[in-house]
């Protein structure tokens, strides 16, 4: 590790620290209602998506309405996504002639970016039609992402409202996330990314002759506005199969920083406005900071492992941190840093070959993703992810002094804690049991790469990464295969509706009860003594549910290589 390394580090840290405020009040503002400087703008055009629509920003749903509303328009995403590709071959914008996409990639994939995961079994320009890129991919990213944060605000209300029986109306809380926060920043995203450099384009793929004199295809297409929405919106998926290692996705330092502060913008800022709505800024600030405490322990422990090298690669006589995977105009640092932010937020876009990570740098990404995401997490789920642990957090505190938890002024109670724990123990449940059956499976070992407990830890990164909607992979696992299409669809559905059906539901719960005024024996949860409890509730639980998994993988790998043995 070096000083220069720790000082992007900070630096990257106090950019994103700066923005919560500003951001987080502007978000305040547009989810109240109240006039913002695009209102003259995009009030006439929001007020007629109302009407086209049916509906109107004074209609509130109860829980259920607002969650079959969420369901329905999920599903739909899903079935358009899913047909695009299997006609991708007849549709227009398709310069390179794509073919249609196999069943069990397109189902995969429309599963993957309605979700928000946007896992991908294939190379973007390679695979997808510009039509596809932009009509199905982009628009599942605004739309999945806008979807998650109209479930942060409905569960917010929940603990805000003084009480009543209506948690907001999905369809004004979409439309107000699309239009007034993530189209504005896309727009400007876009215009910055293609001044850096990205293409942005509609014109066929262009011939070049290399200096070797061969003939060679390089890929463009509209890149810079998919890469906006995919950071911003922390999607993940790429337009190129490398990623955000591919240099017309992230050509220098600078594109690497802002898509870095972008994944944790909207997810860090709404930390903001919960304490605005619920009329305590300060408890917003507490869950900022016990996410900040898990963050900058998993890049501590990332950067550490992967400067410290290999100790297989050491006992050659080669000297220096483990480069392997990694883009030498981003070094180790950032490649650890970029690691960590990608799957501390559910966001899964990579600038480094995580498969090429010594084995504890590759254990931060799969800790942070079975952790559930709540480090600052995607747009949305990572504060209603955090907010689930908060509630078994204050359960506790209530048990300890033995009084009935209360957690700003609502009494949480057994249905509130058997919700938690549903959506929590859901993420294991998908993550666990797939890994255990693939491991075993003729159809899923054939797909492994590596043996051993690497091996293991591949096919166990590709299903916590479904689970938890990240993207991100292990790259040694071929996941385009029947079982694990399938499969990882079927994980990448419950680790998105299993939460979001108990943190709705949490929301309905709490919105109907009366807030009760602070007293003595209060517990008060915007202090350091609650920041530490909160953080310990996340290990605990955490450790409990996935420490077996983690010692067979990667803590295995670590101490093969100390002792120099290979699998």
């Amino acid at each position: 590790m070096t000083l220069n390394g720790w000082i992007q580090i900070l630096v990257y840290c106090g950019i994103v620290i700066l923005l919560v405020k500003p951001l987080g009040g502007y978000m305040y503002s547009v989810f109240s209602g109240e006039r913002t400087f695009l209102s003259p703008i995009l009030g006439p055009l929001e007020r007629s998506l109302y009407r086209i629509s049916g509906t109107s920003e004074r209609e509130e749903q109860h829980w259920t309405s607002y969650a079959a509303a969420l369901l329905f328009f999920n599903l739909a995403g899903f079935l358009v996504l899913y047909f695009l590709q299997r006609l991708q071959g007849s549709l227009p914008y398709n310069p390179a002639g794509m073919t249609a996409v196999e069943p069990g990639l397109a189902f995969n994939t429309a599963a993957s970016f309605m979700t928000n995961t946007n896992w991908q079994n294939y190379g973007g320009e390679s695979t997808m039609s510009y039509l596809v890129q932009m009509a199905g991919l982009t628009v599942q990213n605004f739309l999945s992402a806008a979807t998650g944060i109209a479930i942060a605000i409905a569960l917010i209300r929940g603990f805000a409202k003084a009480s009543g029986k209506s948690i907001g109306n999905f369809w004004v809380d979409m439309t107000r996330s699309t239009l007034y926060l993530l189209l504005p920043l896309c727009i400007v995203l876009t215009l910055i990314y293609v001044y850096l450099g990205m293409p942005q384009t509609l014109g066929a793929y262009v011939n070049a002759t290399t200096l070797e004199g061969a003939q060679q295809t390089i890929a463009v297409g509209p890149v810079a506005s998919q890469i906006a929405i995919k950071m911003l919106g922390t999607n993940g998926g790429g337009f190129f199969n490398a990623n955000a290692a591919h240099p017309f996705e992230n050509p220098d330092a600078i594109s690497n920083l802002i898509q870095m502060v972008t994944i944790f913008a909207i997810g860090a800022a709404l930390t903001n406005v919960f304490g605005r709505m619920v009329g305590n800024q300060r408890q917003g600030w507490a869950i900022l900071t016990a996410m900040g405490v898990l963050f900058i322990a998993g890049v501590a422990v990332c950067y550490w492992a992967e400067a410290a090298g290999n100790p297989l690669v050491h006992a050659l006589g080669i000297d220096g941190g483990n480069m392997e995977g990694k883009e030498t105009r981003f070094g180790i640092a950032l490649s650890a840093l970029f690691a960590v932010i990608t799957t501390a937020a559910s966001c899964g876009a990579v600038n480094a070959m995580h498969d090429s990570f010594t084995a504890l740098g590759g254990m931060i990404p799969i800790i942070n993703m079975q952790l559930g995401e709540v480090i600052v997490g995607g747009v949305g789920a990572g504060l209603y992810g955090i907010l689930m642990y908060i509630v078994i957090a204050v359960f506790v505190a209530g048990l300890m002094v033995g009084r009935t938890p209360e957690y700003l002024g609502k009494k949480i109670e057994a249905k509130e804690i058997k919700m938690a724990m549903l959506a929590i123990l859901c993420l294991p449940l998908a993550m666990l049991i797939f890994t255990a059956i693939a491991v075993v499976l003729p159809t899923g070992v054939a797909s492994i790469a590596n043996a051993g407990p690497h091996g293991f830890s591949e096919v166990l990164y590709a299903y916590t990464s479904a689970a938890a909607n990240n993207g991100s992979a292990f790259g040694g696992l071929t996941g385009n295969t029947p079982w694990y299409n399938i499969t990882l669809g079927i994980g990448m559905l419950m680790g998105r509706f299993l939460v979001i059906i108990p943190a709705l539901a949490i929301a309905g719960s709490l919105v109907a009860k009366k807030t009760a005024p602070a007293s003595a024996g209060t517990f008060p949860t915007d202090g350091p003594l609650f920041v530490g409890l909160l953080v310990g509730v996340i290990l605990i639980v955490g450790g409990l549910t996935f420490f077996p998994a983690l010692a067979v993988g990667p803590i295995v790998e670590h101490l093969a290589g100390i002792h120099g043995q290979t699998f």
